[in-house]
């Protein structure tokens, strides 16, 4: 068995037994978690609470302030317009997906026994919009030049988000509504279809992001951030997701937010302790620009899930312990703040995996630089 095999059977079987080890510990049965289909229900959790808001909100504008400010007072030396014409075939998706859209958020009649089922068309559709737009920019597109790549994210992210519905059983911070009474049959493959979008979409964005250098100026000489000792924080960062993930089984209504952290740091950790690179090998040279832009398109991705949730008749709507108050769509507002780590887990996944020959440099690919940038650049994550 290969390393990334190994760390990924690893991340599956710690990520699945360990919550449950909390809630054994907690005294509580352990049975309803693993019940078939996994459905989700509104569940009653702790109020909303303004010092825990104004907390959250302080350290997430800790976090972000730095990087905001950094690419706002850059200056991008990369001025490049568009390389060729909007395509036939991105008209035809960007069609598709308004139409797709009014069909969602409408009640025609004839549209009755297929209105529960317009999310995975209408993802589709802006998936292959935002390649249409990435080709437009450089020429080329995850959907034409990595064909193979762009197809294996579809499985990929199916099984990717079942794992989150898994760690919501524990959390209860989502459920859905609208799809009337399913057999588990249909339950499985319906909300599979619409699990594989999820991917796709999230660094189909990247890549259009990547084309505009202006997104991330500045962030290729930004701060380093080098781990002389690997193996020692990686087991650090082990402990840390493996408590974390331990912790939302006993108190899912103080730690849920480790439910789009935890996985993440068991994923790296386990790539420091193997000696294998990790998604934040590149800030070792004050290179941050994968990751902001990767944020940054779940951000928008995130967005657009909202927003197009909230009219839809199949949906899904929030219990958020604390912050359930000031919402935007059904998602409280300091919600999207998960979107951005939950970006980061996204081209974690892909690159754990996607065999490496798939794999291409969203940095390089999405905004190709002049042949002498390139032979002195340093080969980002994705290009090793």
């Amino acid at each position: 068995m290969g390393t990334r095999a190994a760390i990924l059977m690893c991340v599956l079987t710690l990520g699945l037994s360990l919550p449950l080890l909390g809630v054994w510990w907690a005294g509580k049965p352990v049975a309803p978690y693993l019940g078939w289909p996994p459905t989700t229900r509104s569940v009653v959790h702790a109020p909303f609470s303004w010092p825990v808001s104004i907390g959250v909100l302080l350290l997430m504008s800790g976090i972000l302030a730095p990087l905001t400010l950094r690419v706002l007072h850059a200056t991008s030396r990369e001025r490049r317009a568009a390389v060729t014409a909007f395509p036939w075939w991105g008209w035809g998706a960007a069609i598709w997906t308004l139409v797709l859209w009014g069909l969602a958020w409408t009640r025609f009649e004839w549209m009755q026994p297929f209105q529960a089922h317009t999310f995975f068309p209408l993802w589709c559709g802006y998936i292959v919009l935002v390649n249409a737009l990435t080709f437009r920019r450089v020429g080329r597109c995850m959907l034409l030049n990595r064909p193979r790549y762009f197809l294996l994210l579809y499985p990929l992210s199916a099984g990717f988000w079942w794992c989150f519905e898994y760690l919501n059983r524990f959390v209860q911070n989502w459920y859905y509504l609208g799809a009337g009474e399913l057999s588990a049959e249909a339950y499985l493959w319906r909300a599979t279809v619409s699990f594989s979008t999820v991917l796709p979409a999230v660094l189909g964005t990247t890549e259009w992001l990547m084309s505009y250098p202006r997104c991330s100026a500045g962030l290729d000489r930004f701060v380093r951030i080098r781990f002389l000792h690997r193996k020692m924080w990686g087991w650090v960062l082990f402990c840390l997701a493996a408590g974390g993930l331990v912790g939302i089984g006993l108190w899912p209504d103080c730690l849920f937010p480790l439910v789009w952290v935890a996985p993440l740091l068991l994923i790296v950790a386990l790539q420091m302790m193997c000696q294998e690179t990790t998604i934040f090998s590149d800030t070792a040279h004050g290179d941050w620009r994968t990751l902001w832009v990767v944020a940054l398109a779940a951000l928008i991705c995130g967005w657009f899930w909202e927003m197009w949730n909230f009219y839809s008749l199949a949906h899904w709507q929030y219990a958020v312990p604390f912050v359930q108050g000031v919402t935007l769509f059904h998602m409280p507002l300091l919600g999207y703040a998960g979107y951005l780590p939950f970006g980061l887990e996204c081209l974690a996944v892909a690159e754990l995996c996607l065999p490496r020959t798939c794999v291409g440099s969203l940095v390089s690919y999405g905004a190709p630089a002049a042949e002498a940038d390139l032979a002195q650049r340093k080969p980002t994550v994705a290009e090793r």
